[in-house]
């Protein structure tokens, strides 16, 4: 971010709110009690609470200028009283105000700089979450897609869950996964996660060795010792869609379901479950990938359980699939945005009035396949994996 950028963005917010506006309050009501009081009673003292105030939303300039101001409007109020402008109560009013003023000046700058460091932090937490999670691209080939993602603790950018979907000369490929856990922890292994599948995608053929790779990226880099979680690990579904054959191939790792949605209703499609990446190990025969027709009309839609277990007032989880099919049933062909944008606003509306705290993050994935003109059969990139067709 340059140095341009940065002070435009500590220019303050415009409207300005009601704080912005309580330096000049406080010495429009003590001009006016001055000038009702007609100089007989002493009310200057009020102004030494104007340049804290303005501390508080200006810069140090501005709090030096409110100083300036408070001390001239004091010394003039006194001179409207005979004798009382060099009187000693009012010159230490004067010099406390100078001090309080001072102080004020410090504070706004400290102020200022802390500002400058969040929005620092703020722009590189910002560039994090643009490298791990990139945008979804509209269209990739035959595929068209949507995404969202929101992360579940307040004032982040970045959380536990991924996804990501690139052109790979084996057709389109998309993962999107959940991470056990918060934190820095569950950053580095989605970054870990998200790296190894850029490049590994491109590289392995069959759709379960790249799973096995994924496996890989988090035993070698992920958290240990001490200060590492023991247990971590990541639900994922790894999916491909073979060029001209209008099918999608699924390796399931202890992921929830995708949805199939479109005028027909929606559908969970069978998957093959295996062990989550990171526990692997447990189960060294692997496991085998689903192969699901689609029709050009469907979208599929992949969701991390921050959606599926949002609760409304009562505590009831939300229906994904119920909502999905009663919004689309008889509808036109949806496409991945559309089904994006309800499933955010609808989850958001679902879980508004619970009364538990939702700290989860969520994430959405939509793809959809256009019709192709001959969707051939025979051997395919993941021939020789064990797989069940539906």
């Amino acid at each position: 971010m340059s140095d341009r950028n940065l002070r435009s963005d500590l220019r303050p917010p415009s409207p300005r709110g009601w704080v912005w506006w309580l330096p000049l309050a406080a010495v429009l009501v003590d001009v006016a009690a001055e000038l009702i009081v007609r100089g007989r009673e002493p009310v200057s003292f009020m102004l030494i609470a104007v340049p804290p105030l303005a501390a508080a939303t200006r810069g140090p300039r501005g709090t030096a200028l409110s100083t300036l101001v408070c001390l001239g409007l004091q010394m003039w109020m006194a001179a409207r009283r005979p004798g009382h402008f060099d009187e000693q109560h009012h010159v230490a009013v004067y010099i406390a105000t100078t001090l309080i003023g001072i102080a004020a000046v410090a504070l706004a700058r400290q102020r200022e700089r802390t500002r400058q460091h969040l929005i620092r932090a703020n722009s590189v937490a910002e560039a994090m979450q643009r490298t791990l999670l990139r945008p979804v691209p509209r269209r990739l080939g035959p595929v068209r897609a949507a995404g969202f993602y929101e992360a579940g603790e307040g004032g982040t950018l970045v959380g536990g869950d991924l996804y990501d979907v690139c052109e790979t000369p084996f057709g389109i490929r998309a993962i999107i996964g959940d991470v056990r856990g918060k934190g820095l922890d569950a950053v580095q292994t989605v970054a870990a996660v998200l790296g190894s599948f850029r490049v590994s995608a491109h590289e392995w053929q069959s759709l379960s060795a790249l799973a096995g790779r994924l496996e890989l990226s988090i035993a070698r880099n992920s958290p240990a010792g001490d200060d590492g979680d023991p247990e971590l690990f990541v639900t994922a579904l790894v999916l491909e869609f073979p060029p001209g054959r209008g099918e999608v191939r699924i390796v399931d790792r202890g992921h929830p379901a995708p949805l199939a949605v479109g005028p027909q209703g929606a559908r969970r499609l069978v998957t093959a479950p295996g062990l989550p990446l990171g526990l692997g190990a447990l189960a060294p025969d692997g496991e085998g990938t689903t192969v699901h027709r689609l029709e050009p009309a469907e979208v599929l839609v992949l969701h991390t359980d921050g959606v599926s277990e949002a609760r409304d007032a009562d505590g009831v989880f939300y229906p994904v699939l119920e909502r999905l099919g009663e919004r689309f049933c008889g509808e036109p062909a949806p496409d991945p945005e559309t089904v994006v944008s309800f499933v955010r606003a609808d989850a958001e509306r679902w879980s508004a009035q619970s009364a538990q705290s939702d700290d989860d993050d969520r994430a959405v994935l939509a793809l959809s396949l256009e019709a192709v003109a001959s969707r051939r059969r025979g051997t395919g990139a993941d021939a020789r994996e064990p797989r069940r067709r539906v």
